[in-house]
């Protein structure tokens, strides 16, 4: 393991000073509205960093529900670029990706698992498994709790890794290798599964493949942990878009992929009795032209269902999107600055009322008020430092 220290042996040293956290910049005014006390009614955030910089691992943070404050709580995880969360149904468990090459000497990833302690929320580590591949970057977790999946995107392979009563994670127990190419000359030169996502009853699995211009569609078997080839075997995206990332609606009828070179979200509507995704719209990201330096990153749907967000690198913002529930179809709604540099990921609250950017480059989160009418985000004037920020998880309280 990355880290061999104990829970209980981490918020020891936490609280003597011998393990530091990254601390909040104070606040103008040194309010208790940017710095609150951890409660039972406190919503518990995972932040996961790269840590070829300052970053160290996975942080723990507690948001007050009703201001949007937010208060770092500190290091909980100390491994190799933790670039993504995911939990276990109930919260008792996190597992993250290594993104990296060369785990234990051999040509792959990681996946680490961690126990979640209830009261405090800090990780105690289980075990680690090889990824199934280089360069792990998403994973999510069945809705039976039965079974990891992780796309690796250097090497275009996505694996299944089942999990354990106690949590701990088994070997692979099916990987699956994508082929082909794209026309982008330094970002398509063969494939690079950039993330996987079940559909709502879990039946389908879909693997977003930036480098092909694919979103590949398996038939998934959580009791097997296997992964098997669909008719028809994808959904096309416009060639050199490049897709990222994938998001469900939460009727079950609709998914949007945002399109990272093309700085566009698509979105299908989904059969979910046959698992087939069929092309609706693609629209825009950017209210101008990309540039060569602009690429998106990530793409959340609201809880109520009614817009969807995305976010910008280079522009660094966040756009927003109306929602046609009766069609799937979006319409922009206008984008927000995310006060910092390069927001690779966002998270927003499970009542809906909060969005949380993480700016990679500017080592920042930024708090967004949303507004429950429209759409519209609005900074409540609360960001917090993080080192090298790229992925926000908003948990659950183990057994809440």
């Amino acid at each position: 393991m990355a880290s061999g220290l104990t829970a209980m042996a981490l918020a020891a040293m936490l609280l003597s000073g011998a393990v530091r956290a990254v601390e909040p910049p104070p606040a103008p005014d040194a309010s208790p509205r940017s710095a609150p006390a951890a409660g039972p009614d406190t919503l518990r955030i995972y932040v996961g960093t790269y840590t070829t910089g300052a970053g160290r691992g996975i942080y723990l943070l507690e948001m007050d529900p009703a201001s949007g404050a937010l208060m770092v709580r500190g290091l909980v995880g100390e491994i190799r670029n933790p670039s993504f969360l995911a939990l276990h149904p109930g919260g008792r468990f996190l597992y993250a990706v290594g993104e990296i090459g060369d785990f234990e000497g051999g040509r792959s990833g990681s996946i680490s698992a961690f126990a979640v302690e209830p009261g405090t929320g800090m990780l105690r580590p289980l075990n680690q498994r090889a990824s199934g591949g280089q360069g792990p970057c998403h994973l999510v977790v069945d809705r039976q709790g039965r079974n990891v999946l992780v796309a690796n995107y250097t090497s275009g392979t996505a694996a299944v890794l089942p999990i354990g009563p106690d949590g701990r994670l088994g070997e692979p127990a099916c990987v699956v290798r994508h082929e082909g190419s794209g026309p982008h000359p330094g970002r398509q030169q063969g494939p690079h599964a950039h993330s996987i996502n079940l559909d709502p009853a879990g039946r389908f699995a879909f693997v977003a493949d930036l480098g092909v211009d694919r979103v590949y569609v398996y038939r998934f078997d959580p009791a097997a942990g296997t992964l098997s080839p669909h008719e028809p075997p994808w959904a096309a995206v416009a060639r050199g878009a490049g897709p990222r990332h994938l998001a469900f609606h939460p009727c079950g009828r609709y998914a949007y992929v945002i399109n990272e070179l093309a700085c566009t979200v698509t979105a299908f509507a989904y059969d979910p009795a046959r698992g087939v995704l069929e092309e609706v719209q693609t629209v825009a990201t950017l209210p101008r032209e990309p540039a060569e330096s602009d690429t998106t990153a990530d793409i959340h749907v609201h809880p109520s269902g009614r817009f969807v967000y995305g976010s910008n690198r280079g522009h660094d913002s966040i756009a927003v999107f109306a929602v046609d529930e009766g069609t799937g179809r979006l319409t922009a709604r206008g984008h927000v600055s995310t006060a910092g540099s390069t927001p690779r990921n966002f998270g927003i609250d499970p009542s809906g009322r909060w969005l949380i950017a993480a700016n990679q480059k500017s080592d920042s989160l930024v708090v967004f008020r949303i507004d429950p009418a429209g759409g519209g985000l609005e900074p409540n004037g609360v960001s917090v430092e993080i080192p090298s920020p790229v992925c926000v998880l908003f948990a659950a309280r183990p057994g809440g």
